[in-house]
């Protein structure tokens, strides 16, 4: 069997502020914007583009405990992730493929590379970023994208013959198993696989993906693949922040103060408002960084990857409580509304007592 030639990529993504502003940042770090459109190897519209591309830089290889060297490189995006992306080239059998895979998928040094490699660029970034926050929250991915696959005759295999002798590599490799996997879990795998010409092949699992292709049809798939995870990330921050809010707006509404507190309601539901909408707009802003055709090729693994990885999940949790914060806002307003008519018609009242007292004061 021909040896597999290709690299492993792993992306380890940061949320480290609500914006990096990327004007700024190309002033303090030597960086180079991205191209605003993919190199898309499949047909694709011309308007399909990035909406503000990343800044990108080209930090020094990464070198492991066990001294092996990973290439390096920063993307820097303007909703506040910065992604870190580490590749490593092999040449392997499929065994050896699956040790590979296995040994680096979820490895706790992939992290601790990249934590610290972020902590020091973040401290050089510091006034390029628009609110920084004190916890950050990550995701780590793994891509094998093989580039040469041949077959008995040294011809590339295609995507069909992949499947149907190396299924089972396929499947462990994408889930970082060293050990073989059930008939229905390799079912369960191969099934989110898509293929557009006979010798190229996606994979995607929720931690890792493999991608066979032409390095320069393989980019923007590995592109679509941290932009789903990405998403993922930017939902998830999202999702915690409304969880923290709503928790203590439920504490303020059990809180027992009578007329003033709901006078004090007005003020707490102006600010779950603001923050509604500003989720809403950077919801927004993240899910239009870049556009797609509902029934292109890239559109369909963009779905299968963010569907794979658990954006959709997040989404609709998101979705939710954001329309639980507007009932809510809605109530608490309500509640003002009626202690301002309350203490409006005691006023009335007050004034009406008042001017009686005057009147009968004259008579007597």
């Amino acid at each position: 069997m021909r040896p597999l030639r290709g690299s492993l990529w792993v992306l380890v993504l940061y949320d480290v502020a609500e914006q990096i502003l990327l004007e700024k940042l190309q002033r303090l770090v030597s960086t180079e914007p991205s191209e605003a459109q993919p190199r898309f190897k499949h047909p694709a519209p011309e308007y399909v583009r990035f909406e503000r591309p990343p800044m990108v830089e080209y930090p020094e290889p990464v070198t492991t405990s066990s001294g092996q060297q990973f290439q390096a490189r920063i993307k820097y995006f303007d909703y506040g992730v910065v992604s870190v992306e580490l590749q490593l080239e092999f040449e392997a059998s499929w065994d050896e493929l699956i040790r590979l895979s296995n040994r680096w998928i979820m490895a706790p040094e992939m992290e601790r590379c990249t934590a610290e490699l972020v902590r020091t660029r973040l401290e050089k970034i510091a006034p390029a970023l628009d609110t920084p926050y004190s916890t950050r929250l990550s995701e780590d991915y793994y891509i094998i994208h093989l580039r040469e696959a041949l077959d008995e005759d040294g011809r590339p295999m295609t995507a069909p013959a992949m499947l149907a002798t190396h299924g089972e590599q396929v499947a462990q490799i994408v889930r970082g198993e060293s050990m073989p996997l059930s008939d229905g879990e390799r079912r369960e795998v191969l099934q989110s696989s898509l293929s557009y010409y006979p010798c190229d092949l996606l994979v995607v699992g929720w931690v890792g993906a493999l991608v066979y292709d032409t390095p320069e049809g393989a980019a923007p798939t590995i592109q679509l693949l941290e932009y789903a995870n990405a998403q993922l990330l930017e939902f998830r921050h999202y999702d915690d922040l409304l969880t923290r809010v709503l928790e203590n707006v439920y504490k303020t509404l059990e809180h027992r103060g009578g007329l003033f507190r709901r006078w004090r309601m007005a003020r707490e539901a102006e600010r779950l408002n603001t923050l509604r909408l500003d989720i809403t707009e950077l919801t927004e802003r993240t899910d239009n960084a870049i556009k797609f055709l509902s029934d292109m090729f890239y559109a369909r693994a963009h779905r299968m990857a963010a569907s794979r990885v658990g954006v959709p999940d997040y989404r609709h949790l998101v979705d939710e409580k954001l329309r639980t914060a507007g009932e809510l806002y809605d109530f608490m307003m309500n509640e003002f509304h009626q202690a301002r008519a309350f203490v409006l018609e005691a006023m009335v009242v007050a004034i009406l007592v008042i001017e009686l007292f005057h009147l009968f004061g004259r008579w007597g």
